[in-house]
């Protein structure tokens, strides 16, 4: 059952060296700045955590992945301030994921838009189903996926980000993201897919965690920068949220 909670739910579980980590929101699996905060904050815990050896990230329901960011915050933004923070919120999240010594899991069960693609681009491995499409929307509303892009990039080329970026009502379907390298695994279903999964988390989980650990670093070679670079495309994105086109464009999208 969804949650029903206006900040959205996040859970942790921790299992024989597996955390599990479970968001949720009512609006499509969707983020407001208080739930990117506190994703935040959790792959940082986890990442201290010797009992843990790898992270699963997943979402709530058989629906929606993830709509990406509080379409309802992003038309509050009144000031450059309130707009760098709210684009910093999934900038530090795909720097806490960049920066966490343990491998993540990324597990996909449906449609993904904007941020949600870039949270799947920052996990090291992903699952996915045929129901997995994604989209980003950005540029159709006035702005651009500039703090997800360097995560989408990494994992998919810049072609297939550009095919992303100026398609934007488009949806590229699960195939389409598994062949340009987004996702590992498209499964037919849901329970497919998690049987497979469970699988190879298990099997994953014994082996020893200072070869995964310098897996993942090796992996994320050439992004120490991202720290500077994202929260520079979040005052970007800050700026065109405050631009007439853009406040458009929304007004438009409400309606």
């Amino acid at each position: 059952m969804p949650t029903d909670r206006p900040n959205g739910s996040l859970y942790t579980k921790i299992d024989n060296g597996v955390a599990t980590v479970e968001f949720g929101h009512h609006a499509s699996n969707s983020f407001v700045s208080e739930l990117l905060e506190r994703l935040s904050k959790e792959f940082g815990k986890l990442s201290g955590n010797d009992s843990v050896s790898l992270i699963v990230l997943k979402s709530e329901g058989e629906r929606a992945f993830c709509a990406g960011a509080s379409f309802d915050e992003l038309v509050a933004i009144s000031n450059l301030e309130e707009g760098k923070a709210f684009f910093s919120g999934f900038a530090n999240v795909i720097n806490a994921m960049r920066k966490c010594p343990k491998p993540i899991i990324g597990r996909v069960q449906g449609k993904t838009v904007g941020g949600g693609v870039g949270l799947a681009a920052a996990c090291d491995y992903v699952y996915a189903t045929v129901d997995a499409a994604i989209k980003l929307s950005e540029i159709s509303i006035g702005i651009g996926p500039f703090v997800i892009a360097p995560a989408v990039e990494r994992k998919m080329g810049k072609a297939a980000l550009a095919e992303l970026s100026f398609n934007p009502t488009e949806w590229k379907n699960a195939y389409w993201a598994k062949e340009k390298g987004l996702f590992a695994k498209v499964f037919d279903s849901i329970s497919e897919m998690d049987k497979e999964l469970d699988f190879h988390i298990q099997k994953l989980a014994t082996y020893n965690p200072s070869a995964l650990a310098e897996m993942k670093r090796i992996l994320w070679e050439g992004t120490e920068h991202w720290g500077d670079l994202l929260a520079e495309r979040a005052e970007i994105s800050g700026k065109l949220a405050l631009s007439p086109d853009t406040k458009t464009a929304l007004e438009k999208f409400k309606k």
